[in-house]
Formats: structure tokens, C-alpha cells, sequence
């Protein structure tokens, strides 16, 4: 058996984020504010908004024998999801990437559910088994993505509200990941940070709620922050044991 000291642990490291909010809100344009090198997986054809932003940014391209490939192809999501799973350069993508940026899951359902349509009796509604399988799909997605090594993780999401109640039974709305209900609990716990974006009507700016309450689901184990401006959501805060080996490091 080998065991791991928590004083090796670092938890500003390969860490794994879960963004979300109205659609059009710039969670997309939040990318730019990573450090280093980051692969986008484009989902909803978002990408467009980063042009000439950084050559830092990179679309993730499937092969179809033309220079630059192609963009993910939202009529078909479980062929091109599969692709992506299994790209060997994916899955090492930490030896070449900082960050990884899956944008967004929420339109994936969608476009995943529109196909088993396709498939269904009548070539367009879904079928019962379809839910159970969505939610085993999900999970497994989720799962391998998070398991790549070596690299910081984004997933965006849109924004829903859920219908919560307290042990005292009062009911309570909550602002959440648009994900399918059964599908969420799982998903919000695999990540070490649950942001939710907001713009403010009177000045503009833009900013993320870290700490969750009856009224939005978030949280943050990687720091003390409760909110930050979006251009600082990022900067987690390096422990002092952290600190120190970097300036060992340097010595």
C-alpha cells in the first residue's frame, strides 16, 4: 500500500472548476483570464467571441483531412465526444496544456438528447430509457475528463433554478448548473470550485459568487474567497508551504 501526505498536497494545483450563468453572460470571454496555455472543447460554437485574443487559446479541432479540421458537430455529439475521449493527445493533454475548457455542458444535453430523438420510433421524442442513460453518460464523460492529469479543468455551464426545500420544510428556489436534476448532485461534487457569474446592471462589470446559500449554489476549497471580480477568479491563493518551495525552487 502507498499512502500520500497531506503536506504534498497542493490545492491550487490541476484543479477543477464548474462556471456557469445566463446564456450571453461571458462565460466564454472568462477563459482569457486563464494563465498559460489553454485547449478549448467548443460545444455551443462559442468560440468565435475569443478571436485575436491570445494565441495562448486554441480551439480543439477534429481531424477530417483538411489543414485546420473541424469544429465539434452538434448534430452528432456522441460520435465527436467519442473522438475527443479517445484522442491520445487529450488524454496526455497536461504535458502540453495548462488548462482545459469544456464549453458547455448544458448545451451538449441538449444536442445529446435531440440525436436519441433521432433514434427514437417516431424520429423525435425521447424515450424513458433515454433519461437513465443520459444520466450513466454524463457521469462517465465527467469522470474521464477530470481524470486527465496534470492540468487545470474548466466546465461551463448555463444557469437553472432548482427547487430545494429545508429540513424545517420551508422551499426555497436555487440557482444552479443547467443540468439535468438527477445528473447534478454528482457533477457539482466532483468539482473543487462551483462559480456562478453575474454582471452588475449598474456598472457592468462582471463578477463571481464562490460561497453558496438557499438562493445559489457555489463553493470554493481551494481558498477563502466568498466572490472576486472575474478577471481574478483564477488567482487562487498559494499556501505558504507552496510559497516557500517556489522560492527554494528558485534558489
Amino acid at each position: 500500500m502507498k499512502t500520500l501526505s497531506s503536506m504534498n498536497v497542493h490545492r491550487n494545483k490541476d484543479w477543477k472548476m464548474i462556471l456557469y450563468a445566463k446564456a450571453g453572460q461571458g462565460k466564454t470571454t472568462s477563459i482569457k483570464y486563464l494563465t498559460g496555455k489553454t485547449l478549448v472543447l467548443d460545444l455551443d460554437n462559442s468560440f468565435k467571441v475569443l478571436e485575436g485574443i491570445s494565441d495562448n487559446i486554441r480551439q480543439y479541432r477534429f481531424d477530417d483531412g483538411s489543414e485546420e479540421g473541424r469544429p465539434f458537430d452538434r448534430s452528432h455529439p456522441l460520435e465527436d465526444i467519442q473522438a475527443f475521449l479517445s484522442d491520445k493527445g487529450v488524454q496526455s493533454a497536461g504535458k502540453s496544456w495548462d488548462n482545459l475548457v469544456i464549453d458547455n455542458v448544458s448545451s451538449l444535453e441538449k444536442d445529446w438528447f435531440v440525436e436519441m430523438g433521432r433514434k427514437s420510433h417516431n424520429g423525435i421524442s425521447n424515450e424513458i430509457q433515454d433519461y437513465s442513460q443520459w444520466m450513466n453518460y454524463f457521469s462517465r464523460i465527467i469522470t474521464t475528463i477530470y481524470m486527465i492529469p496534470n492540468i487545470n479543468i474548466v466546465v461551463t455551464a448555463w444557469e437553472k433554478t432548482i427547487e430545494n426545500s429545508t429540513e424545517s420544510g420551508q422551499s426555497f428556489s436555487q440557482y444552479a448548473p443547467d443540468i439535468r436534476d438527477k445528473s447534478l448532485n454528482g457533477f457539482l461534487g466532483l468539482a473543487d470550485v462551483v462559480a456562478r457569474l453575474m454582471v452588475n446592471s449598474k456598472t457592468g462589470g462582471r463578477g463571481v459568487i464562490l460561497e453558496g446559500n438557499n438562493s445559489i449554489y457555489a463553493k470554493n476549497r481551494l481558498d477563502k474567497r466568498t466572490s472576486a471580480p472575474i478577471e481574478e477568479l483564477f488567482n487562487f491563493e498559494t499556501t505558504k508551504k507552496s510559497i516557500k518551495q517556489e522560492k527554494e525552487g528558485t534558489k
